[in-house]
């Protein structure tokens, strides 16, 4: 099975990575998460339901909808804020990207065998770090990224909407394979976050770089 691709492309100042990322995976968790699967047998169960709250941005004019799970919230939080980490470091150039996988497993055809993970929707954040030099400039960005992602979490949701795969609802002995059941409060599709920085870049003057990123790249 191929699994879905998404790429979204996007140019933050660094003090904005955390944000764009988490507005954009966040989005995508809400839309596949449900709450919590009460079986009453193998195969008959009910679903409480899956809280929201808004979350609004410090350094972009955005606000979006998370899953009100403070478990979920703290995982998607730390490995977000390890790839900004690394890739804000000065072993970077500035130049990275995440990705938010959802898979199911699959039993391995005997019982020493690990289960096989099989991929079906991948969305990737490529991120180009810029620096601005004054307040005027940052309010710029800070705009135009708020509408940039605006319009990528209205197209979120456009996907969301279409007839495309997703697993079959699972059987009580095989919820494990298809959902993470490890929250107290939500449950979301198998899914893992993986990310890869770019090392120093040479050559070209990275000040000079992001001067014309400012005159190009944020007309977004």
């Amino acid at each position: 099975m191929n699994a879905r691709s998404q790429l979204f492309e996007l140019t933050v100042e660094g003090r904005q990575a955390d944000e764009a990322v988490a507005s954009i995976f966040h989005t995508v968790l809400f839309h596949r998460s449900l709450g919590k699967f009460l079986y009453s047998n193998e195969s008959s169960y009910s679903v409480s339901s899956v809280g929201f709250t808004d979350v609004d941005c410090d350094f972009i004019d955005l606000t979006y909808v998370c899953c009100s799970s403070n478990t979920l919230n703290r995982q998607v939080k730390q490995e977000i804020s390890n790839f900004s980490e690394q890739l804000r470091s000065n072993e970077s150039s500035g130049v990275g990207q995440i990705t938010l996988e959802f898979f199911q497993r699959k039993p391995g055809r005997y019982l020493f065998l690990q289960p096989d993970c099989i991929p079906w929707e991948v969305w990737t954040v490529r991120l180009q770090l810029i620096s601005l030099e004054n307040e005027g400039e940052r309010q710029l960005c800070r705009e135009r990224v708020g509408d940039h992602l605006t319009e990528k979490i209205l197209y979120i949701t456009e996907v969301m909407n279409r007839q495309d795969y997703i697993p079959k609802m699972p059987s009580r002995s095989e919820v494990d394979l298809v959902f993470d059941t490890s929250f107290p409060d939500v449950q979301p599709y198998l899914f893992k976050l993986n990310s890869s920085i770019s090392g120093p870049s040479s050559g070209t003057s990275v000040g000079s770089t992001m001067r014309k990123f400012i005159k190009e790249s944020l007309n977004l």
